[in-house]
């Protein structure tokens, strides 16, 4: 996770509860926070009419109980839909939306939250019968998307890093000033003037050490993914939220956290994501990607992946 510090361009903050984790949104002034706060507000709920598996009324969980039917798609589903693919042609496969039958089977098909206070597997609320990859979704040129029928797919990968850029972008052209938005540990940052060393932010490993370093962002996205934090108990071992498609379980914990700067939040995330579930081969992944990133190991030994910023 990563939190704003002050800087010449954080004239004012704001932080929120949203989707399980927090929101933040800096603008250099106060009289723009009310406006920008709106954009991301606005953004978030499509995303979340969208794309959210905890809603019955979302049009990806009509996807995915539609029984193999195509289904019609909202502009903003679309665009959600083909960066998942996107990031998975990227990645090689490596972040796959199609995970989301694996989570459901380990118990994750509800609010992190609730799942922790249930205390076990729940029944799932729905049927899972088939394990398909990302090129099982089929996207039509009339607007409708079909998968096949026991297939799940899961956007959680991306849709939060998606919102962000959405919002920055949104708010930078709208409104006209440089601004960060935050979703859990993914940033986006838009608008800065060039020279300014843009917005200074620390990286979080997790809430409760909030100890951890200070770089500057001028642009693009930073993405902080973690093994720490969204854990659940599924029969009689402790599990995480990283799938690593090529096992169908989640992914090794070799790295706790990485932490990656991209051109887009988006992009970001998915080297982030990706560096978690390759585990020892992430390093020599992230150079080949051209993707600065900072590794944490279980053991707490840091990595880092030229050119990473210059941390302040």
């Amino acid at each position: 996770m990563n939190f704003l510090t002050s800087d010449d361009l954080a004239g004012a903050q704001v932080t929120w509860d949203i989707w399980s984790t927090y929101g933040v949104l800096v603008v250099p002034s106060a009289e723009l926070l009310d406006p920008a706060r709106a954009i991301v507000d606005e953004v978030t709920d499509a995303v979340g009419l969208a794309a959210s598996r905890f809603r019955t009324d979302s049009e990806l969980a009509r996807l995915n109980t539609a029984q193999g039917r195509p289904v019609p798609a909202s502009v903003v589903f679309l665009d959600l839909l083909r960066t998942g693919v996107r990031v998975a042609e990227a990645t090689g496969g490596l972040v796959d939306p199609m995970v989301g039958n694996v989570l459901v089977a380990l118990g994750y098909d509800r609010d992190i939250e609730q799942l922790r206070q249930h205390g076990a597997v729940p029944k799932p609320r729905i049927s899972v019968t088939k394990r398909c990859t990302w090129r099982d979704i089929e996207i039509s040129a009339h607007a409708t998307v079909r998968i096949p029928d026991g297939a799940v797919v899961d956007l959680g990968a991306t849709a939060k890093a998606w919102a962000a850029d959405a919002a920055a972008d949104r708010i930078s052209r709208e409104l006209g000033c440089p601004v960060l938005v935050g979703l859990g540990g993914d940033m986006a940052v838009a608008g800065v003037p060039d020279g300014n060393p843009g917005f200074v932010v620390r990286i979080v490993e997790h809430p409760d050490d909030p100890a951890g370093p200070l770089l500057a962002l001028p642009q693009g996205g930073l993405a902080t993914s973690s093994t720490l934090v969204r854990r659940w108990n599924s029969g009689r071992r402790e599990v995480h939220h990283v799938i690593d498609p090529r096992t169908a379980a989640p992914a090794a914990e070799f790295w706790r956290t990485v932490s990656v700067v991209g051109n887009t939040c988006v992009d970001a995330n998915a080297g982030s994501t990706a560096a978690l579930i390759l585990g020892d081969g992430a390093a020599d992944w992230l150079r080949n990607q051209g993707l600065p990133a900072r590794l944490v190991a279980a053991d707490g030994s840091v990595t880092r992946i030229a050119p990473w910023p210059k941390e302040v």
